[in-house]
C-alpha cells in the first residue's frame, strides 16, 4: 500500500508509523533522496533517473517483505510530479505506473499546516492544484484510493482502517 499526496503533509511519518505498527517493510521515497544528493533544482532530465530509483527500491522493499509493504510514495508520485512541474511524464513511467499500482492508496489532502523544508518543498501555494494532479492520475489508473484527511492523529486512524481492511481482505496475500 502506498502513501501518496502533495507536499508536507505526513506521509513520510506516518508510513513510518504504520510500518512499524504492522510489522511491514517500508520503501522510502527515492525522490527526496535524490533532490538531497544533487543538490540543484531538479527538472525535466531527472524525472527518468527518479523513476528508476523508485523501482528498485520498491522491488527491494517487495523482495524482503511478508504480508504487507508500505510505500512513502510510488511511481504515481513520479506522474504527478512530471506532470505538474513538467507538463507531461515519459510514457514508459505512465505505462510502469498502470502496471505496478499497489493494492491500496491512502491519498492525503493538503489541510495540515506547511512545514518549510528548504531545497525539497518549495511550493506551498500550490499543495491543492498538486492535490488534483494526484486525484486525476490515480482516477485514470483505476485505483483503489482512501482519502486521509484532519489532523494527524486523526490521519493515522483512517490509515490503520484501511489497512486492517485491505489485511482481512486477503486472508492468505
Amino acid at each position: 500500500m502506498v502513501l501518496i499526496g502533495s507536499e508536507s503533509t505526513g506521509k513520510s511519518a506516518l508510513a513510518a508509523r504504520l510500518a512499524d505498527r504492522f510489522q511491514a517493510v517500508l520503501s522510502v521515497e527515492h525522490a527526496r533522496r535524490y533532490a538531497e544528493a544533487t543538490g540543484i533544482e531538479l527538472g525535466p532530465n531527472d524525472v527518468e533517473p527518479i523513476a528508476r530509483g523508485q523501482i528498485a527500491l520498491e522491488d527491494a522493499a517487495i523482495a524482503a517483505a511478508g504480508r504487507l509493504v508500505i510505500l512513502d510514495t510510488d511511481l504515481v508520485s513520479t506522474v504527478a510530479y512530471a506532470r505538474h512541474y513538467y507538463g507531461a511524464c515519459p510514457r514508459w513511467i505512465e505505462r510502469a505506473a498502470r502496471t505496478r499500482l499497489a493494492d491500496l492508496y491512502l491519498l492525503h489532502h493538503p489541510d495540515v499546516p506547511w512545514v518549510a523544508d528548504p531545497g525539497i518543498r518549495d511550493r506551498p501555494d500550490r499543495r491543492p492544484a498538486v492535490h488534483a494532479e494526484f486525484a486525476r492520475v490515480l482516477g485514470e489508473l483505476g485505483a483503489t484510493v482512501v482519502d486521509v484527511a484532519g489532523p494527524f492523529g486523526v490521519r493515522e486512524e483512517i490509515a490503520v482502517r484501511a489497512i486492517t481492511g485491505l489485511l482481512a481482505s486477503r486472508p492468505g496475500a
